[in-house]
């Protein structure tokens, strides 16, 4: 790092910590830039590249996840979460929650209390899978032995949602991508919930080709966000539906094969197939 990088990211750092402290005070950008002596302009444009997302987002985040805190564990009412979050009303609260957490502020606080999942086991080439799906699409797939332990995941994922163990055909046109046949893809539906940031990381991954490999700093590069790789790989790992979205072809930019949520083993097992069922489809 040089001296103008060291620079930099002493004044992202500064501004990340001046946001998470005054975020009761709502500060604006022309707030913000100035704690850290920069033009507005230049500001923006130099936080976005070190921190992955806008300063107006940052401070979004960092006042949803005290609001959400406030609604789960202090079990706060829909206006004292407003007032003690800086915002000027419960329409701010709504349109918050609604815009990065797909729900309204009193569905969350209910813990998705009104969303029916089916939920089945499957096997697959890697092993023993859980997939769940709401009425909208498959919102969950992940590998693990354990049904037991499958399901309290699931569970912890959606605390408060009525489970039923069924099978249906929103989980088994997902399931289909194991089996090569490709025309099923175009009906597989997908119910996912998360920032725009992880919503823009989890759709570019999509468009990584089978038997293809990118980098952290690659996907960065293709969502606008050059150095953003810390806050790409974070978005990664959160991925909550394995193999459909291929977060399994994100390799770091060494040729290391880097972390996978369900091992790497079980990456370099995928990666090696896929390779093979590509090389086999072009002969």
């Amino acid at each position: 790092m040089n001296e103008q990088q060291e620079i930099n990211y002493k004044r992202i750092a500064e501004a990340i910590e001046y946001i998470k402290t005054n975020f009761k005070d709502q500060p604006n950008l022309d707030e913000v830039a100035e704690q850290v002596h920069l033009s507005p302009f230049h500001f923006q444009r130099l936080f976005s590249e070190w921190a992955g997302t806008t300063p107006k987002k940052f401070l979004q985040y960092t006042s949803i996840e005290h609001a959400k805190k406030l609604l789960t564990d202090q079990q706060a009412t829909l206006f004292d979460t407003a007032y003690e979050t800086g915002l000027s009303g419960t329409g701010r609260l709504h349109d918050l929650f609604v815009n990065i957490e797909g729900m309204t502020p009193a569905e969350y606080k209910n813990g998705a209390k009104n969303l029916f999942i089916n939920y089945s086991f499957a096997e697959s080439p890697f092993g023993s899978m859980i997939v769940a799906s709401t009425p909208k699409g498959a919102c969950y797939m992940a590998f693990d032995n354990d049904e037991a332990n499958a399901l309290h995941d699931l569970k912890q994922k959606f605390p408060n949602a009525t489970f039923q163990r069924k099978l249906d055909l929103l989980q088994q046109n997902a399931l289909f991508i194991f089996q090569n046949d490709w025309s099923k893809l175009p009906e597989i539906k997908l119910h996912l919930k998360g920032t725009d940031f992880q919503l823009k990381v989890w759709e570019t991954l999509l468009k990584i080709p089978m038997g293809k490999l990118a980098t952290y700093g690659n996907i960065a590069e293709k969502i606008g966000n050059a150095n953003a790789s810390r806050a790409v790989g974070t978005a990664i790992g959160s991925n909550p539906v394995a193999f459909l979205i291929p977060c399994h072809r994100v390799i770091q930019s060494s040729g290391n094969i880097g972390g996978y949520m369900w091992g790497n083993t079980r990456k370099t097992a995928i990666i090696g197939w896929e390779s093979a069922k590509t090389n086999t489809l072009e002969i």
